[in-house]
């Protein structure tokens, strides 16, 4: 009997090959059509050299297992990624490495005779804490005088949004969500302010590239009609490196980004509560942790430190920032940081709505975090307490929950600017409403406070 093959809904655009996963192993098929291109990046010795660098995910060739279709020449077996994200996803300093980190793979595929055919940020993720590219087929011979294929995408997925970020409004990395190949530079250009026209790069690559496209785009322009020579393409690429690392934010000015500087936990209570969560992750093992509502990871780093392959979800862009540079510094290769909005989670996106995963579909996960979490979304968001623990019950078998009552000054600075309509948000009904779908294992109030954390599993 043939086993099964999946073809992951995602990988249809490229006719050089696509993924597929057969009994829980994920496969790359080379198509017979790349043949020429996989053999020079792999007898230029580019592949080993970004994949020593860690610069590229490495795979193996996984001959003879079986292909789908008659055109296959190669089926590699890709190093796996613990958890896919999305760049609507990413803190700023996320999509600045990997944008840079696209160029670095650009000038050195140059030095081999290659370029890269594509420069979209989805072929980026992030293993073991840094940015790699994941899409080995997105790599073909360098011709002499010809002009970077990918310079617009570079421009949409890369320059565009973190200009947007830098000069206008953090939030506007959301725009991926609505334009799944990168932001319309005639959108962008629109959006920045005036005196972004003066800075070279954003007037050049952004602001005059959106009018020649508009003046172009009822005409056929082929690829071969301007001509770009070597140093010119190496001088380009420069002037991208340039730009994108003159473009910076600072993470400040939003709500929960000092969180840890400004709760009213004690020394001792915040002590007693790491313990707790540390013993949860000691006894039950999760091989993954989401934390809903991490801020800047400090209990993150408790699962992670542990050994768990961690995804640290806050909807603040400051303290998801400061996560991704803390893991940046430190070199932590256990912990993702992202920008996860509970209320308005992460959709199926792209064609059929199946390109892109939804929040859900990238879990279950092992086991949740959702410390001081649910007053937020209970009272803050008007989401009945039924309904967050049906949810937490699609994502993970373990949960550790904690229960933020209305006399607690964080839950009172939610109530202060609106009327109290929640006579429900009560210890006993937050019981009752997680043991509909939990078996509630335990439950330890944090000392000098009175909040409690529950153990829960799922029923």
């Amino acid at each position: 009997m043939q086993e099964t093959k999946i073809v992951d809904p995602a990988s249809f655009r490229d006719p050089s090959g696509f993924v597929f996963t057969q009994q829980g192993v994920l496969y790359r098929q080379v198509q017979d059509s790349y043949r020429g291109q996989y053999e020079r990046l792999i007898g230029s010795g580019l592949y080993k050299e970004l994949v020593e660098c860690e610069l590229m995910v490495a795979h193996e060739e996984a001959n003879p297992a079986p292909a789908l279709g008659e055109s296959a020449y190669r089926i590699l077996r890709p190093e796996r990624i613990p958890f896919l994200s999305y760049p609507y996803e990413w803190s700023f300093s996320q999509l600045k490495d990997a944008a840079l980190l696209t160029l670095e793979i650009q000038k050195r595929s140059l030095q081999h005779g290659m370029v890269l055919k594509d420069a979209a940020a989805y072929n980026i993720q992030f293993l073991r804490g840094r940015p790699v590219l994941i899409d080995t087929l997105s790599f073909e011979h360098y011709k002499e005088g010809e002009p970077w294929v990918a310079y617009g995408q570079f421009c949409r997925h890369f320059l565009a949004p973190l200009a947007l970020m830098a000069h206008k409004d953090i939030r506007l990395n959301q725009l991926f969500r609505i334009f799944i190949d990168g932001i319309p530079l005639d959108l962008a250009a629109s959006l920045l302010p005036f005196g972004t026209r003066f800075k070279v790069s954003l007037m050049t690559h952004i602001h005059l590239h959106a009018r020649s496209q508009k003046h172009y785009e009822r005409k056929t322009i082929s690829r071969n009609r301007y001509r770009i020579s070597l140093y010119q393409f190496r001088a380009l690429m420069d002037s991208f490196e340039t730009a994108v690392r003159k473009l910076n934010w600072r993470p400040e000015g939003t709500e929960w980004g000092d969180y840890y500087e400004c709760t009213n936990y004690s020394g001792d209570s915040l002590e007693c509560k790491k313990q707790i969560v540390r013993e949860f992750i000691r006894n039950y093992r999760p091989e993954t942790v989401w934390d809903l509502g991490a801020n800047t990871g400090l209990f993150s780093r408790i699962a992670s430190d542990e050994g768990c392959y961690t995804v640290s979800f806050d909807i603040d862009p400051a303290a998801v920032e400061k996560n991704y540079r803390h893991v940046r510094q430190s070199r932590e290769v256990n912990l993702l940081p992202l920008l996860a909005d509970l209320s308005n989670p992460s959709p199926g996106l792209g064609y059929a709505n199946r390109e892109r995963m939804s929040f859900e579909q990238r879990g279950p996960a092992g086991a949740i975090l959702a410390l001081a979490l649910i007053h937020h979304m209970a009272i803050s968001n008007n989401v009945p307490l039924r309904k967050i623990a049906e949810y937490f019950s699609t994502l993970a078998g373990l949960l550790m929950i904690e229960f933020v009552p209305k006399n607690d000054s964080q839950v009172q600075r939610l109530l202060s600017t609106r009327e109290d309509v929640f006579p429900q948000y009560t210890q006993d009904h937050f019981e009752q409403e997680f043991g509909r779908f939990f078996n509630i294992k335990s439950s330890v109030r944090v000392s000098g406070s009175e909040r409690t954390l529950y153990l829960m599993q799922k029923r």
